[in-house]
């Protein structure tokens, strides 16, 4: 048979896929198996888990809520970022992404928590569910300007701008949005975390490059490793008594026994719509979750870039970054979850 005819020289040529990064195992040209996918998934489930955890447990007290409604709004964000995490891998950018809590959303709902609107509610309950229906109506105004930035291709102008040095800030932004508030927790409970953030270390850095076998194991796996570790040494420490005479908020942050959440959650729990009731709207409340979305926009072009990179995909273009950040927020507007458009770009799994 005759060979093919040489492509036309202004034939567009697809982009080849970028060279394996040397610290990368896995990639879109070399997927783990299935056993070891489904380990190294439950163990990115985890790193989410803290993160998802975090901004419920610092918000919903202020807002009134007891533990019931804390482990309900964390099943609520588990829930629906597993909805956008699915609609962003097969709709949206099709990345190796995780769609997970942004803390960039802390600072308005704390705005919406003390607004003088909701001083005069005396019922920790009621106040509760004023000041979240009033911060889902923020956030449906705030999700609605940023699926017009995205699937209107407005976006997509913004991103041809990005040259590969201004994509490091902000890459650097979302580690920074962690590091924020997670990190001072570590000093809450010094005991617990310096001892957990030494395993990571050494686990993830200094164990692969000592060991002659088994180091793929412990670098791949160490999240895994740590926090099974340093739960069995912070529930050895609360049944032996070693919080019995600490201060209460010592013990809340020390005890393996105190969150509340497994005796506050139903066993069986499925979020439906305007499960806390009709949304309620406030200009200013709005105003301030808009320029949020802004700022959230930027993280996640940041994270997009460098998901593509670390997966040695080929260079997203900008439309697709443009899809990406359309398809972070629609599914507001398929299953209108209260709360899910707390839901942005997290972390890169590859």
């Amino acid at each position: 048979m005759a060979a093919a005819p040489p492509p036309k020289a202004d034939e567009l040529q697809p982009h080849p896929p970028k060279e394996q990064l040397p610290s990368v195992s896995f990639c879109i040209t070399s997927p783990p198996p299935w056993p070891e996918a489904v380990i190294l998934g439950f163990q990115h489930f985890i790193v989410m888990l803290g993160t998802t955890v975090i901004i419920p447990s610092a918000l919903v007290p202020q807002m009134g809520g007891g533990n019931e409604e804390k482990a309900r709004v964390i099943q609520t964000l588990l829930f629906v970022a597993g909805i956008n995490t699915l609609l962003q891998t097969f709709f949206g950018s099709r990345l190796p992404v995780v769609m997970g809590g942004s803390y960039t959303f802390v600072a308005p709902t704390i705005s919406i928590i003390l607004a003088g609107r909701y001083d005069n509610e005396t019922d920790p309950h009621e106040k509760f569910l004023r000041t979240m229906r009033g911060t889902q109506g923020a956030l449906i105004i705030a999700s609605t300007i940023q699926i017009i930035l995205g699937f209107s291709g407005l976006w997509r102008n913004v991103v041809k701008l990005l040259s590969p040095l201004s994509a490091v800030p902000l890459v650097s932004l979302v580690g920074f949005g962690l590091y924020e508030l997670g990190f001072p927790a570590v000093a809450k409970c010094v005991e617990i975390g310096l001892p957990e953030l030494i395993l990571m270390v050494a686990f993830s850095q200094y164990l692969p490059h000592v060991l002659h076998s088994g180091k793929g194991v412990f670098g791949r796996f160490s999240v895994l490793f740590t926090v099974s570790i340093v739960w069995l040494y912070a529930y050895i420490l609360t049944i032996s008594g070693a919080y019995k005479n600490v201060k209460l908020k010592t013990q809340a942050h020390c005890r393996v026994d105190r969150s509340g959440l497994i005796g506050g959650a139903p066993w069986i729990s499925v979020p439906y719509p305007f499960q806390w009731g009709a949304p309620t709207f406030d200009a200013g409340e709005c105003f301030a979750m808009m320029m949020t979305s802004f700022i959230a926009i930027v993280e996640s072009t940041g994270a997009f870039i460098a998901a593509s990179r670390y997966a040695s995909a080929t260079m997203i273009p900008p439309s697709i970054v443009s899809r990406g950040i359309g398809w972070q927020v629609n599914e507001w507007f398929i299953v209108q979850w209260s709360l899910s458009n707390h839901i942005l770009l997290g972390n890169n799994a590859c």
